[in-house]
């Protein structure tokens, strides 16, 4: 016979005696309410704040809560308004003691901090709803069970910006997930992680303004449609969960003027390839920062159109009403439905679409229903913007099944390669993110114990274990990046400089040469120069050429016989490397700045620049560059300009993420990449080809993530979000390369936004899984503590 509410309610007395304290008012108020409902032939629910308990009333509602999965008390809610006194250990036992019968956990006390959050996700609940709105999480990785829980919203968790991979794994029965102003920006590894949810119906980014739960808006019948208009969940299920959410939002986020007050970091107004350290933080996640600069932004004074993806598509603006405002006005006419603390993952491009091609039980999107016609137009402009596997493969393959196709087939290792990649980069939606130890180390010091702070990279053309780093204290460091040792190591010449010009010499790939920010223009034989520093070289080791004040980039010809340099001016020099002189400066090519200056890779008088006047131009030797081939203009100022590796295409980086592909021998255009910008005037934007031409791969110093695109169609194949070392850390893009010799490699030089923290050279590779390379990583550490290793 279960315990009746009475007897229950007598035994909590009795505990309180038991413990020299007296009964609380709220728990005998519970009880009270309880047994009405109980006699009532109601649902007998005990409902408590935990803003009402003290630590003296903790034991005997603690043995209460452990009796209760035998009372007759149908369900219990634990709930809390303002400051809890007791501690983080009592709360999860109180949460925890309730097996069967708890229904809503709804917490929004940000004071809990991570050590509650962490116990709770270790320990699991049995609750059935779990609101923890304004947690500490910056990566959700529950691995204790929810196995009742249905509802789970994380709305306002300011520091949330990911997923552990099975984080979901250990909550089957999940049907509605809330994450409105969250840090949320991938796609990919958000709809990696969201898929372990078989039972999700219902998930929202974003709210809509009359709506405080993740249910289909009642406006959205005004629409017309007969089809999926009914919320997924019952409305007991929901019923009061989210009480008067709208009214506790706007008092979080008053309405008013919204201003930055964060730091900006920057070295200078500079965009050039040398890529200088820009900090600032993407604005969608600017306003996420700090809650106490206000977000009435998001609290409706800019209307947003129905469809959540205004950056970059054909009805945004192009430009901001102000520089306090990162977000366009639509030119559509409003619409019924309005959304408000959007996360930044709304932002990107086809946003919607994405999801509901990715998650077809899906019924419930942003309060919107998905309705047939939604799902068809979602397939379509998913084919249309977005590759699910490299080389427009449909479906995954095992390797296995690879290896057997070749061997029936007998394909060629071409087809063999591009099969095998595909299937690696699809099972590696989480890859491998790799700090070059010389740059992260801080054991790895220089002779004064400094850190090197790296400023710019190449790999090696010919050697694929090869990379040369220039640093902002004016050093050239040759290292093998394999196995993390430095090979050669070239002190700073002179005064204080930063080394932001690096190019390989080709058919003499043992040289190289390099450029500084004070106009010192240097050529080094990496062979002649000892492996030690003994600040002497032998002759023709090192070659000095006439300075380049201001310089900012250079670039060698397809020959080995030019060099060009370029700087904070509108002229471009022309050297001799065989006579290491200059042989002219060719003035004025530009209205301002040129950014960086570009040979073709394979005709040695062909070359490109790029400027901040917005033009890209091409120009030849053969012609006394009086006058360009062509000038083709970007919306915005140009960062950087690269040929394809056969040198039929230009791909043009303008200021935030207007990246496009031009024919070469015209400069018209061929491909707008349409990624969507983010309203910053100084997001500047640096792409590449990866290893061959059939992949870009681009990022920005004001974002953490690098967008990988298929340069033949402009679908996007990935985003990989770049992680800090250090919890709340988030890294920058400050230039990136595709490894020469390695399919879907990368590197990153990432800076953080503290201007404390040195810049790192992230390696990034596709094929393997960060929990694969975090296991590899292990292993290697075990068998050398085997071997007495350090």
């Amino acid at each position: 016979m279960p315990i009746d509410i009475q007897t229950l309610k007598a035994r909590y007395i009795d505990s309180c005696n038991y413990w020299n304290t007296v009964p609380h008012k709220a728990v005998l108020s519970a009880f009270s309410k309880a047994q009405v409902h109980k006699s009532n032939n109601e649902e007998s629910s005990f409902e408590i704040f935990l803003d009402d308990i003290k630590p003296d009333d903790f034991c005997p509602l603690h043995n209460v809560f452990l009796q209760i999965d035998i009372s007759e008390i149908d369900v219990v809610d634990v709930l809390q308004k303002s400051l809890c006194t007791l501690d983080v250990d009592s709360v999860l036992l109180l949460l925890q003691s309730v097996s069967q019968k708890l229904r809503v956990v709804d917490l929004q006390d940000r004071t809990f901090g991570k050590d509650f959050l962490l116990g709770l996700s270790l320990g699991g609940l049995a609750c059935q709803v779990l609101n923890l709105k304004f947690s500490h999480f910056r990566k959700v990785n529950m691995s204790g069970k929810f196995m009742q829980m249905h509802t789970l919203n994380l709305d306002f968790s300011a520091s949330l910006t990911s997923f552990g991979k099975d984080c979901f794994a250990c909550m089957p029965c999940l049907k509605s997930l809330s994450l409105c102003e969250t840090k949320i920006s991938n796609l990919w590894t958000t709809n990696a992680s969201l898929g372990k949810l078989q039972s999700l119906v219902e998930l929202r980014f974003q709210s809509c303004l009359c709506c405080d739960d993740t249910r289909a808006c009642p406006r959205s019948a005004d629409e017309g449609t007969s089809e999926n208009t009914e919320p997924s969940l019952n409305a007991e299920e929901h019923s009061d969960v989210f009480s008067n959410a709208e009214d506790e939002i706007m008092n979080v986020f008053p309405v008013g003027p919204y201003h930055r007050n964060h730091e900006i970091v920057s070295e200078s107004d500079d965009s050039t390839d040398s890529e200088v350290d820009f900090s600032n933080t993407h604005p969608a996640i600017n306003l996420l920062e700090d809650f106490t600069h206000g977000s009435s932004l998001w609290n409706g004074l800019v209307d947003l159109p129905n469809e959540m993806f205004p950056w970059g598509s054909e009805d945004a603006e192009e430009s901001w009403i102000s520089p306090s405002i990162s977000r366009p006005i639509s030119r559509r006419p409003r619409k019924k439905h309005r959304y408000y603390h959007p996360s930044p993952i709304c932002y990107e491009k086809h946003y919607r679409e994405y999801l509901i091609a990715s998650f077809p039980d899906l019924k419930i999107l942003d309060n919107q229903p998905i309705r047939k016609a939604d799902k068809d137009r979602a397939a379509i402009i998913y084919a249309d913007n977005f590759e699910y596997l490299p080389y427009k493969r449909r479906n995954k393959e095992s390797v296995v099944s690879i290896l057997k196709n070749r061997e029936i087939k007998n394909k060629s290792h071409y087809s063999y390669s591009r099969s095998l990649a595909a299937s690696r980069v699809g099972c590696a939606v989480f890859p491998s993110l790799h700090p070059l130890s010389i740059t992260s180390n801080s054991s790895i010091r220089r002779d004064d114990g400094r850190k090197f702070r790296p400023r710019q990279f190449e790999y090696h053309p010919t050697n694929p274990n090869l990379m040369v780093i220039g640093t902002v204290d004016g050093e050239v460091v040759v290292v093998n990046h394999e196995s993390e040792k430095i090979v050669r190591y070239i002190p700073s010449h002179g005064a204080m400089n930063i080394v932001l010009g690096l190019c390989w010499l080709k058919k003499y790939p043992s040289k190289l040469i390099s450029g500084s920010d004070n106009g010192l223009l240097k050529l080094y034989d990496i062979q002649q120069i000892p492996p030690t520093d003994e600040g002497v070289y032998p002759r023709g080791a090192c070659v000095s050429f006439d300075e380049f004040d201001q310089l900012t980039s250079v670039h060698v010809n397809s020959l080995d016989e030019l060099f060009l340099a370029s700087g904070y001016s509108k002229h471009v020099a022309l050297y001799d490397i065989n006579t290491g002189k200059r042989l002219q400066v060719f003035t004025d090519m530009h209205r301002e700045h040129i950014n960086v200056v570009k040979f073709a890779n394979h005709s040695p008088s062909i070359f490109a620049t790029s400027s901040f006047d917005h033009d890209v131009k091409l120009w030849d030797l053969r012609q006394k560059p009086v006058h360009p081939c062509y000038t083709t203009s970007s919306g915005r100022g140009n960062v950087m300009v690269c040929f394809s590796p056969d040198d039929q295409y230009l791909l043009a980086s303008a200021v935030d993420n207007e990246v496009k592909q031009l024919l070469a021998v015209d400069g018209r255009l061929h491909l707008d990449f349409g990624i969507a910008p983010t309203g910053s005037s100084q997001n500047y934007t640096r792409s590449y080809y990866m290893n061959g031409k059939d992949y870009i791969l681009s990022g920005s110093c004001d974002e953490h993530v690098v967008r990988i695109c298929c340069a033949q169609t402009g679908r996007r194949l990935r985003d990989i979000s770049l992680e800090g070392k250090s919890s709340g850390s988030s890294m920058f893009v400050q230039s990136l390369r595709g490894d020469p010799f390695r399919d879907f490699n990368l590197s990153v030089l990432a800076a953080y936004s503290s201007p404390s923290s040195s810049p790192e050279i992230v390696k990034i590779n596709m094929l393997t899984s960060k929990d694969a390379a975090d296991k590899e990583s292990s292993s290697n550490e075990d068998s050398l503590q085997r071997l007495g290793g350090a």
